[in-house]
Parts: C-alpha cells; structure tokens; sequence
C-alpha cells in the first residue's frame, strides 16, 4: 500500500514531464485547425498518447476549468477545456519539446513504450467490454497511463533513471529495481500523479497493480483486474495456459476462451493507430521480457527527428510565447486572459500555485482585488509601490524576476510576502513582472519550495518571455477594448446623425398629412358625424410624430404627474383599430369598462402602444368564430399601491412558454414569432412603467394577459358600480 513518496523523489516529480511523440503533437496541431475536425476524432488522437493525455486530464480537472465531479472522458476534458485551449496546449507542447533544456545526455527510443501503452489501453477497453466492465473508456486510459510513472521519473530524475533502464533486464525485474535504488516503482508515481488529479481510485488502483503476482490480482475489484490481464497479455506472443486459468476465474470461462482474437483485434487497432502516428508497428513475434521499455540508444547529437523538423517548420519564426500570445488577444476579457495565463503557466512550468496582483494606473499600487480563483489574501491588500513592502513591488520596480531564495543581493522579508507565501501552501515565492510594452501591468506572484525553484532557474529566460507575453497581452487586449469602445461611440454617433435626419426628413409629411386633415376637417358639416374620428386620427398622427421623434433620443417614462383616462383610450383605440383587427375576421369583441372615470399614472402613447401590440396579437392568433373579452376594473391593491386592472382574455389556440416568456425580453431581442416579437415590445415597455404583467395560457383554450395600471387616487374614491357593456 502506499502512502506518500519519498520527499526527493516527491520534488523532482512536481516539474516531471511526461514526453509525448512529435508525430501526434504533430498531428494535433493540424487538427485543431482543421474547421472539420470532431471532438471525438480529437479525444481519439489524444488518447494514443500518455504524455498528451496527462496535461489534458490536468488542465480539465484543474480548479479553474472543473466545474462539479472529476473528469476522466478524454472527449469531455476537451469539451470542458475548447479547442482555444486545445491548440495552445499542443503549440506550447511542440516549442517546449523543441527548447527545453535536456538534462539526459543519452537518445531515448520510446517507440516500443508508445506501442506497449497503445496495446495495453486496446487490450483494457476489450476485455472491459467482453466482461461487462460498465465503463470501458476508463479501463482504456488506465491502460494507456498505467506505465506513464516511467515518462515522469525519466523527465524527472535524467541520468540516473537512464542507468536504471540500461541495467534492467526485463519488464518485470523494472519495478524491484526503481524499488531498491529510488525507493518508489513506476506504478506507485503513476497512482500518484492519478490521485492527485482526484482521479477513480479503481483506475489509479489500475496502475497500482500491474505488475503483482496473478495469484494476487485475483483479490482485487474489476478494473485492476482488466488492465492486470490486458498488461499481461502484451509481455507474451502465445497466450500460455496459466495465463488463460486466471483470465477464467477473473472473468469466467467465455473471456479465457476468447482471449487469443480479443488480443488479435486489439493488435490490429494498435497497428493503425501507431501508422497513424508514425510509430513503427512491431512484431508480434518479437514481443519478449523487456517489451515495452524506453530503450537507451546512446549518446545524444544534435540531430533532430523528422517530426521534430516538421513542428519547427509549422512553428516557423514564432518565438517561445508567440501562439499563447495569438490565443489571449482573441479572448474577452481581464477575467478570460488571466485564466488563460494561469493554465498557460501550468502546461509551460507546471507552476500549480499562483497569483495576480495588477497595477492601479493612478498610483501604481498593486491588488488582486476583483480577480476570481485566488487566495482572498490578495484582494484585500492595496501595496504601496516600495521596495520593502513585498517582493512583488521589487519585481514590479526592477522589472526582473524576485524570489525568495535569491542570494545576491539577499531577499527581503516582509510580513506580506510570508502571509501570499501561507496562502499558496508554499515554503516560497517568485514574483514575475508582467511588463506589456514600456510599462509594467502587474506581478504574478508564484509558491514554490526551494527544490522547484532550483529547478526552475533553469529556465528563467523563458519565465521571463512569459512574463513579457502576459503583460503584452494584458495591454493589447485593453487597447483593443478601448478601440472598440470608441468605434462604438463613433457608430452611435453616425447612427444619432443619421437618426436625426430621418426625423426632420419624416416631420414634412406627417405636418402635411396634419394640415390636411384640418382642412378636411373644416369643410365637413358640424353634423357629418365623423369629426371626432378625424381628431383620433390627427391624435395618431401626433403620435407617430412623437416616436420618430424618439429615433435619436432616450426613451423615458412619462412626467410623475401625467394621467390618462384609461376607459377613453380604451374606446377610442376600439373605434380606430376594431373593423380592421376583429370585425374583418369574424372576431367577436365583448367590452366591460366602467362609467367612471379611472385616471392610470402612465405615459399615454406607451399605454397605446401595448394595447395596440396584445391586440394585434390576438388578432392575428384567433380565427373566426372566436372572442375577444376586455375588461377593466379599478379596486385592486397590489403591494400597498392602488392599481386599475386591465384584463384581455381569449378563447383562441393558446400560446407557448417560450412566446409568454417574451414578456420578459428586451424588444431588440425577439423570439423569432410575431407574437413573440409583439410581447418582447409590450414587456419592455411594462417594465419601464413599471406595470405588472401576469399571463395565464392552456393549449385549445385561451390566454388571459392582466395588467395592473398604477392608479393616483385610491379605489375607495371611484365609484365604479355602474358597470355595463360599451
């Protein structure tokens, strides 16, 4: 069982890498820019590789992207992460195999370890399937990762796990030697490194257990059982007996029978993926004890592989940091770029604790305040710009790298800089200055131990690089912003002046039409009868004069102290607007409005244009045969305020959740329906006055909309008895 790892080897695999092949990195780059390219043709590529698969599970599961249960789907990993993320991860991937610094003096041929993990992840998914294992595409990423602690400590540890692997003899001789010279085996760093992404512990026991006696797996639950079998079945060309008597009493008699085609097919999948990579298929004839191990060629040249050139030639002149730099300019905002950065600093230099703190442009203090997914200690402070206060004001003055563990000049200490130290679980810091063109934006401020930060000196021109991308990206995304703002501001102040000319371009011939209608007005007899429709329709006229006129201004609410008769807009709007809706249709109208007066506090042209909207609405659903019933009372008391209820009822078709719920959206954002479109207009316009909408609609039966028109005086002053028929 294990419980923790020794300490040295615990540090050197914090900045571990698990390499991946440069045909697949290849092979991803192009896919992530291929428009026709699945998610599932990309999960299926990432899953032929262990390296790749380690800092996708990572990044997906990490506290910024996860949201809710650990992901072990590839596919849904790169959902969660987008193909955004996606690329920068294969781009920095590709220039991190091209310029990362090789402690290892010797070549290291991983094919047949490429070619061992794909046949065991096959073999794990089939045996999974064929013994009713429920998960399958779990038993096949413990099978592909169940030899990846030999990547980590390689990357890890350099030289002295290479003389490791030249001393083996065999696969299985592997484990006992990492063992006795390291004090860890490859199976104890794999479960690690699984339980620390919260991983299923049955997949992490998965690569825990592969190399235990048969007579021993045989105590364990199903899915180590699988990758146990599936490991086993690729050390050997000939399934032998023994092998077959276990697979009987782990699965039953069916799978120990059907265990020479279940290998035959997973060799047959394996072979096309390795073509697929690039990986030379191997011969089954060929498999022996130390199938599946890095083989040690001899000492390392200068010379690069083919795929190798292949990335640098896609890469071309791009320096370190110049794809992370194209992904953050296209992002939306400073909440959006720092998590991008953040995940960045992870794939890049596995830097798994860190934080922002972003320079005040007046005074240049620094502050994490408002920045999500960091310790709450760095959003309550406010640093004044001098050396002592932190180590993060001496990175921000001098533009350089600071840590804790400098020794020329000495650090220097700070309360400050002990309590970031606390709150990112570290013994240390390193503060990164983000410095974007001629100015300094902010600091990122990293926790580390002293052993990561030995590790990481290494590296310090590419930190710096990096620093240097994060500030140039931070200040060309806000120049951006500022840009658009102000092409905004410009095209609201074209659309204003053009809105200005169509109003004075429309006023002409609507004074004309008014003029018109006076005249017409004048010549008719007093008793013609049609006066007071002539003064309806000068009232409309006025109207739209009015709305144009809105065209280049803000709307507003009406004065506090304007009111409306609402029984007389009732009737009025009934007179101009009843033949052409209902009557033309068949459409009945029954009205039951009140005598006397009721004085609603709203803006009048607003009120009409809601009638007008649910009106034109009703029409349009009903068919002939069909009623319209609107009524109106004044005695309602709604929240302490007095209001006179409108209600509009039908007998028609109904409508759907998804048109009522168009009460609830602004006008510039319709539906799709005309009458969803309709009640967007008549529920921006409520909540603006301030008027309470309720809606009730059954299917074949009808809808009732009531609004609840606010009222000065209290109903108890209204007598509203008389009430009949208009």
């Amino acid at each position: 069982m294990i419980h923790s790892l020794p300490e040295p080897i615990r540090q050197a695999i914090e900045s571990g890498r698990a390499p991946s092949p440069p045909q697949v990195l290849l092979r991803l780059l192009q896919m992530v820019d291929d428009d026709g390219a699945t998610m599932a043709e990309l999960a299926r590529l990432v899953e032929q590789d262990a390296g790749l698969c380690t800092r996708v599970l990572t990044a997906a599961n990490s506290p910024a992207i996860r949201r809710g249960n650990p992901m072990c789907s590839i596919e849904n990993c790169l959902q969660a992460l987008g193909t955004r993320l996606v690329r920068s991860l294969a781009t920095c991937l590709s220039v991190q195999s091209l310029f990362d610094e090789r402690t290892a003096t010797r070549v290291v041929d991983l094919s047949a370890f490429w070619t061992h993990s794909l046949l065991t992840a096959e073999l794990s998914r089939i045996l999974a399937a064929s013994s009713g294992y429920p998960r399958p595409d779990e038993a096949y990423l413990a099978g592909l990762l169940h030899d990846v602690g030999q990547l980590i400590l390689l990357s890890a540890l350099g030289e002295p796990y290479l003389q490791i692997l030249v001393a083996c003899p065999s696969e299985a001789a592997l484990s006992v030697m990492e063992s006795e010279r390291l004090g860890v085996h490859h199976g104890e760093i794999g479960t690690w490194l699984a339980d620390q992404w919260q991983l299923d512990s049955a997949l992490a026991d998965g690569i825990l257990f592969h190399h235990l006696p048969g007579e021993q797996i045989l105590t364990a639950a199903q899915l180590p059982q699988v990758v146990w079998l599936a490991h086993a079945l690729t050390r050997c060309a000939e399934v032998p007996d023994a092998l077959r008597d276990l697979a009987e009493q782990m699965f039953g008699q069916a799978c120990s029978k059907g265990l020479t085609v279940l290998r035959a097919q997973a060799e047959e999948r394996m072979g096309v993926l390795a073509e697929a990579i690039g990986i030379t298929r191997p011969d089954p004839a060929a498999f022996d004890d130390t199938t599946g191990l890095p083989r040690v060629l001899g000492v390392r040249t200068a010379a690069e592989p083919d795929a190798q050139g292949q990335i640098a030639a896609i890469i071309g002149s791009l320096a370190l940091m110049q794809p992370l730099q194209q992904d953050l300019f296209a992002l939306q905002s400073d909440a959006e770029v720092l998590l991008a950065l953040r995940e960045a600093a992870r794939i890049l230099f596995d830097l798994n604790h860190l934080a922002f703190l972003l320079c005040d442009p007046h005074d240049a203090r620094l502050s994490g305040k408002g920045i999500a997914g960091q310790p709450s200690i760095f959003g309550q402070v406010s640093i004044v710009p001098e050396t002592h206060r932190s180590l993060a004001v001496a990175a921000l003055l001098s533009n350089r790298i600071c840590s804790s563990y400098d020794r020329t000049p000495p650090p220097t200490h700070s309360l400050m800089d002990i309590q970031f130290a606390r709150a990112l679980s570290s013994s240390g810091l390193l503060c990164l200055p983000m410095v974007g063109g001629s100015r300094t934006l902010g600091v990122i401020v990293v926790g580390l131990s002293a052993g990561q930060h030995s590790r990481l000196s290494r590296r310090l021109s590419c930190l710096t690089n990096f620093g240097r991308t994060a500030g140039l990206s931070l200040d060309k995304w806000r120049a951006a912003r500022t840009a658009r703002e102000q092409m905004s501001e410009e095209a609201a102040a074209r659309f204003t002046r053009q809105a200005r000319r169509t109003v004075h371009e429309a006023g002409n011939p609507l004074t004309i039409i008014k003029g018109y209608l006076r005249i017409l007005d004048g010549k008719l007899p007093p008793g013609a009868g049609v006066h007071h429709e002539l003064a309806v329709l000068g009232e409309e006229i006025e109207r739209v004069a009015r709305i144009v006129q809105r065209m280049s201004e803000v709307p507003a609410v009406g004065a506090d102290d304007e009111t409306v008769d609402i029984g007389d807009l009732l009737g009025e709007l009934l007179l101009l607007c009843r033949a052409a809706l209902f009557d033309s249709k068949g459409i009945a109208i029954e009205t039951l409005v009140p005598t006397q007066a009721i004085r609603i506090a709203c803006d009048r042209d607003a009120i009409k244009q809601i009638l007008v909207n649910l009106w034109k609405n009703a029409s349009e659903a009903l068919s002939r045969g069909q009623r319209l019933k609107i009524s109106l009372t004044s005695d309602i008391l709604h929240r302490g305020r007095h209001y006179a209820e409108l209600r509009i009822e039908d007998n028609g078709p109904g409508m759907s959740e998804a048109v009522i719920s168009a009460l609830h959206r602004p006008a510039d954002a319709p539906i799709g329906a005309s009458r969803g479109i309709g009640l967007s207009i008549v529920g921006a316009l409520t909540q603006r006055l301030g008027i309470p909408v309720i809606c009730r609609s059954t299917a074949a039966c009808g809808t009732m909309i009531v609004l609840l028109l606010p009222i000065r005086e209290p109903a108890g002053q209204q007598d509203n008895s008389d009430t009949r028929p208009r």
